[in-house]
C-alpha cells in the first residue's frame, strides 16, 4: 500500500499526464455540472460556505466528478486528503488507515478520506468507519453508483448526507468539449453535426468525453472528421445498466409506468434500453405479462392471450426474432384500455379473507353427504339458480355474519364497461329478490 504519509497526491512530481487528468478542475468553481448541489443556496455550497463539511456519501453515475470534487473538498478545508477504494481495500489496510488518520488529528490536522466503490464493503467493513466518523478522526466521503438505501448501512447513513451527482447534459459536456480543445491547444476539426454526435457518444459521462477528444486529437488528419467518421471510427459508450442493480429496477420502473400512462413510444424506447444493457428477454416477457394482469385486466382480457403469445413465439424463435413478438405485446397493453380493478377487488379479497378467516359458510350452500349435516342444516333452502327466474337467486353466499361487501368495482372503461353493466344488473335482480322475500 502507499505511504499513508506521503504528501497528498496532487502535490508530488508528475511526468506525462493523460488529458483528463490535466483538465481535474483546481477549483470548486471550476467544475462543470451539478449546481443542485455546489450552488451557494445547496447543501455542498453552504458547507463550504461556512467552511464546515460534514461525511458525505456522492451517489451518481460514472465520470460526473465524484473523485475531483472530494479531492476539492479536501483542499478546501485544508484536510489531508486520502484515497483508497473498497475493491482493492481490507480490514488491515483500514486499520492502516486509521491509524495515520489518528496521528494526523492528534498533531492538529484532519483527514479527508475519500472511499470509492464504498457499496462494496460488507457491512463489518462498513461499520468499522462509525467510531473514526464520530470521534473526528476521519470526514468520510464515499463514492457509489448504486443506490446507498439498499447497498449502505443504516448506521453509517445516519451519519453521513447523501447528495446525488446528476449525469452531465448536452450544454455542461459542451463546455467540458471546449475546455479539452483549450487544453490541447486546438479545435477538432469535426464538420456539420459530427460536434453534437461526439457528444451524445459519451452519454453523459464527462470522463468518457475526455477520452473520445483525445482518441480524435490521435488521428492526426487533415481533413475535417464528419459524422459518418465518428460512427466509424468510435465506439458509443456502453449504456449504464446492471440487470442486478439500481438500474435494472429504475428501468423496469419505467417501462411499466409507461405502459399504464398509454405511451407506446415511451413503453418501447425502455423496453429497447433493457435489450440494449442485456437484459433477458424471459423477464421482460414475464414483466410485460404482470403489467397485463395488474394494469389491464379484464378491461381487455384479450392482452394476456396477447402476451403469453408473444412469450411462446420468443421460447420458439429465440433472439433476436423473437424479441419482436415482446415489442408488439408492449406495443398492445399500451394502447390497451387500463383498468386495475381486477387488481384492486384481489387485494380487497384477500384483506377480508385475513380479517374474517374463520367464519363459515351459509349453511344453505354447504352440501349435505350426511344425515348428520342434514339435520344440522346444511343445504337446507338452497335455491338452484338454473330454477330461478332470469337464472338468479339472488342468495347471500358471504357468511352469515358478514356484511355483504363491495369488492369488485369494474372501470367504464373497454370490455369492463359492460361487466360493470352486468354487476348492476344482478344489484337490482338481487334487491327485487331480497324485496319479495321480506
Amino acid at each position: 500500500m502507499n505511504d499513508l504519509f506521503a504528501p497528498n497526491a496532487a502535490d508530488t512530481p508528475k511526468g506525462p499526464q493523460p488529458l483528463a487528468e490535466r483538465l481535474r478542475p483546481r477549483a470548486i468553481d471550476q467544475v462543470i455540472g451539478q449546481a443542485q448541489i455546489l450552488a451557494a443556496d445547496a447543501p455542498l455550497g453552504a458547507m463550504l460556505g461556512n467552511k464546515q463539511l460534514s461525511s458525505l456519501i456522492f451517489w451518481g453515475p460514472p465520470g460526473v466528478g465524484k473523485t475531483t470534487l472530494a479531492r476539492l473538498l479536501a483542499d478546501h478545508t485544508d484536510l489531508h486528503f486520502v484515497q483508497i477504494s473498497a475493491i482493492f481495500t481490507g480490514i488491515p489496510d483500514l486499520k492502516k488507515v486509521f491509524e495515520a488518520a489518528k496521528l494526523r488529528h492528534a498533531n492538529g490536522r484532519g483527514t479527508l478520506l475519500f472511499v470509492d466503490e464504498i457499496h462494496r464493503f460488507n457491512k463489518a467493513q462498513q461499520d468499522g468507519f462509525l467510531p473514526h466518523m464520530e470521534d473526528g478522526t476521519i470526514i468520510l466521503v464515499g463514492a457509489t453508483t448504486e443506490n446507498p438505501s439498499f447497498e449502505l448501512n443504516a448506521a453509517l447513513l445516519s451519519r453521513a448526507q447523501v447528495l446525488v451527482l446528476e449525469r452531465l447534459g448536452s450544454d455542461e459536456l459542451t463546455q467540458l468539449l471546449e475546455r479539452a480543445e483549450g487544453e490541447l491547444g486546438l479545435t477538432l476539426p469535426l464538420h456539420g453535426s459530427a460536434r453534437e454526435t461526439l457528444i451524445a457518444m459519451a452519454d453523459g459521462d464527462g470522463r468518457a468525453l475526455i477520452n473520445l477528444v483525445e482518441q480524435v486529437h490521435s488521428w492526426r488528419v487533415d481533413a475535417t472528421i464528419t459524422d459518418a467518421d465518428l460512427r466509424k471510427r468510435l465506439t458509443r459508450r456502453a449504456a449504464k445498466y446492471d440487470k442486478s442493480g439500481d438500474s435494472h429496477y429504475n428501468l423496469i420502473s419505467a417501462l411499466h409506468k409507461s405502459v399504464r400512462g398509454s405511451d407506446p413510444d415511451a413503453a418501447l424506447y425502455w423496453f429497447a434500453r433493457m435489450l440494449e444493457g442485456g437484459e433477458d428477454p424471459r423477464y421482460l416477457a414475464r414483466r410485460i405479462l404482470r403489467m397485463a394482469v395488474e394494469d389491464i385486466g379484464l378491461a381487455d382480457p384479450q392482452a394476456q392471450t396477447i402476451c403469453i403469445g408473444a412469450w411462446e413465439t420468443y421460447e420458439r424463435l429465440g433472439s433476436p426474432e423473437g424479441e419482436l413478438a415482446l415489442s408488439q405485446a408492449v406495443t398492445y397493453l399500451a394502447l390497451a384500455p387500463k383498468s386495475n380493478a381486477g387488481y384492486a377487488a384481489y387485494k380487497a379479497a384477500r384483506y377480508l379473507a385475513r380479517c374474517h378467516g374463520s367464519e363459515m359458510p351459509p349453511k344453505h350452500i354447504l352440501n349435505a353427504p350426511t344425515q348428520f349435516m342434514a339435520d344440522q342444516g346444511y343445504g337446507a333452502d338452497y335455491a338452484y339458480d338454473h330454477n330461478a327466474e332470469d337464472g338468479f337467486s339472488g342468495q347471500n353466499y358471504f357468511p352469515e355474519t358478514m356484511e355483504r361487501p363491495k369488492i369488485y368495482d369494474p372501470v367504464e372503461r373497454g370490455f369492463e364497461r359492460d361487466l360493470r353493466k352486468r354487476i348492476e344488473y344482478f344489484e337490482k335482480l338481487r334487491a327485487k329478490r331480497s324485496a319479495s322475500n321480506t
